[in-house]
């Protein structure tokens, strides 16, 4: 790993490096998400998540070119949705996306989820590798998909995702798809990361390990997926929360520690089924 302005990178498997912590960006608006990008900027991070669904690339193309950062400085990721899930229109969607944002290329690429009913998603990974050939994109991936999914991309186009975003949280550990991703070189990237609701963060097993280090609740979270080796990209508009969140790098948990946040786990049951939702 190397070190960037605000966090640790770490190299995929086709050779763009990408940082450990990115700025989430839904659901924001197209003007919330030019404010918070140009403050995360200024807080360290170089990491954007953003999607067609999210409504926001616009937004987030302005906050990156108002953060007078080279471009090269900057990891972007957007996302594919399911009515583009095909070789050709994966080439008009990125084309669409790429001047929402106003770059020329996108660091990652991603088919938002699977969407197996519609029986495409090979069809628009093999877009996506030609994005990859043709150097508009740096690497790509999918979101949400599950081995199932990944054994087929694998033995259909021979071309490995370089992440795979996936919901993950200390309720929600992800344990075989993380060994999957792990066996096939895959990144595993985290969306939804400190749960929602508020109550993983007001649970007594993490509110203990964060008194202990001196550090808050969601600290101690997105903490436990760094130990794990895992990217993440936690939402915030709020320059304070977001300094706080990539300050992180400071501090490491013990195995103990790991182990009792990551007991936490509800089971697979607990993430949104792939095989039946999405968009």
């Amino acid at each position: 790993m190397s070190k960037t302005p605000g966090a640790p990178t770490l190299k995929l498997v086709h050779g763009a490096s990408i940082p450990l912590v990115g700025l989430g960006t839904w659901p924001m608006s197209n003007e919330e998400a030019e404010t918070a990008v140009v403050q995360a900027v200024e807080a360290g991070y170089r990491l954007f998540d953003t999607a067609y669904a999210y409504g926001n690339e616009e937004g987030v193309g302005r906050g990156l070119r108002a953060s007078g950062l080279p471009r090269e400085e900057l990891f972007v990721t957007t996302k594919l949705n399911g009515e583009w899930h095909g070789y050709d229109a994966v080439q008009e969607s990125f084309a669409d996306s790429a001047a929402r944002l106003g770059v020329e290329y996108v660091d990652l690429y991603l088919i938002h989820w699977p969407l197996p009913r519609q029986d495409r998603y090979v069809d628009a990974f093999k877009g996506l590798a030609k994005l990859l050939e043709d150097g508009r994109i740096r690497a790509l991936g999918v979101s949400n998909f599950k081995p199932a999914h990944l054994d087929r991309l694998l033995a259909e186009t021979g071309v490995v995702p370089d992440v795979n975003q996936i919901q993950l949280n200390p309720g929600l550990t992800r344990d075989a798809a993380r060994a999957y991703h792990a066996e096939h070189g895959i990144a595993t990237q985290s969306w939804g990361p400190i749960g929602q609701g508020g109550e993983l963060l007001q649970d007594p097993v993490i509110v203990k390990i964060a008194e202990q280090h001196g550090r808050t609740p969601a600290q101690v979270v997105l903490r436990w997926h760094i130990e794990l080796g895992l990217i993440t990209v936690p939402k915030s508009a709020d320059p304070e929360r977001m300094r706080a969140n990539i300050d992180i790098f400071g501090f490491a948990l013990t195995p103990d520690e790991v182990a009792a946040i990551s007991a936490l786990d509800q089971g697979e049951a607990a993430a949104a089924d792939s095989d039946r939702v999405g968009h």
